[in-house]
């Protein structure tokens, strides 16, 4: 019997020394528990308003739902008496490790969440970037997926992409293509001014402002070179660049002026 009433006793001065603290830290869970959901729901509601990529918003939601709720139970802990110093100090030896294996993966999650944030381009945009030319695919949490205009599938890590270069020529409605024609030395420069300038007129994709340029840019070693630049519809700028290519070939050929090509004299001197 003096056993068990000493057990009795000690569970009564452990409730006693205890049990504040424990209905503390409970209610500390349940209202801290409440408190991140309404967060959570704050930062969803930011994310929205801002135009968060749908794909990434449950991502940051968890981890904030994560971090909000590892910090709670390390306070509930250290309210029960519970020392949370070596509490942390593992969390913090394991999350050092983790992030040490996924070094890479953090870095291209990292850029992609700066792609989806500051927007420099968006799904259907043509871009130039980490050498690849194409149109956005998709941008995922790790990867932004280019198809090329020859339909092959290119994936390229968010990292470089946040951190290096981007040419992204979808943003303006409307783009120059740039041509050049070259002409014999021995040709007329205002009729092969006046040759291109037909083409020009006869080409509906071309815009008229701003208006068309047909400047002499170059007396190369062989040729008199034009350099020819229009407008058109950034959807066009293929379109237009091709075809003027082949009807100033024509028309230079129906006009009789000359396209030359490089040539080389050879002297024989005989012996």
């Amino acid at each position: 019997m003096d056993y068990l009433n000493t057990f009795i006793e000690n569970i009564n001065v452990f409730a006693a020394a205890y049990a504040p603290k424990v209905l503390l830290a409970a209610i500390t869970l349940i209202v801290g528990l409440w408190v991140v959901k309404r967060i959570g729901k704050l930062f969803s509601k930011m994310m929205d308003r801002n135009n968060i990529d749908v794909s990434l918003r449950s991502f940051l939601n968890s981890i904030i739902s994560v971090l909000l709720k590892t910090l709670l139970v390390i306070s509930v802990v250290s309210m029960v008496g519970v020392e949370a110093t070596s509490f942390v100090a593992i969390l913090a030896s394991v999350g050092f490790a983790i992030g040490m294996a996924l070094q890479g993966s953090l870095g291209n999650f990292a850029g992609g969440v700066l792609i989806l944030v500051f927007k420099p381009y968006k799904v259907g945009d043509v871009i130039e970037a980490q050498g690849f030319i194409g149109a956005v695919n998709s941008i995922q949490v790790f990867n932004t997926i280019l198809k090329t205009p020859d339909n092959k599938t290119i994936i390229i890590p968010n990292g470089p992409m946040s951190g290096g270069p981007i040419t992204n020529l979808s943003t303006e409605e409307n783009r120059r293509v740039d041509n050049v024609f070259g002409i014999g030395y021995g040709d007329d420069i205002a009729k092969a001014k006046k040759v291109i300038s037909r083409v020009i007129e006869a080409n509906d994709k071309i815009l008229s402002e701003p208006a068309p340029a047909i400047l002499v840019a170059e007396l190369a070693d062989s040729s008199v070179n034009f350099s020819v630049r229009t407008w058109a519809k950034s959807e066009d700028y293929w379109a237009v660049y091709f075809d003027m290519h082949e009807k100033v070939k024509l028309a230079f050929d129906n006009e009789g002026i000359s396209i030359p090509f490089p040539q080389r004299d050879l002297h024989v001197h005989n012996q």
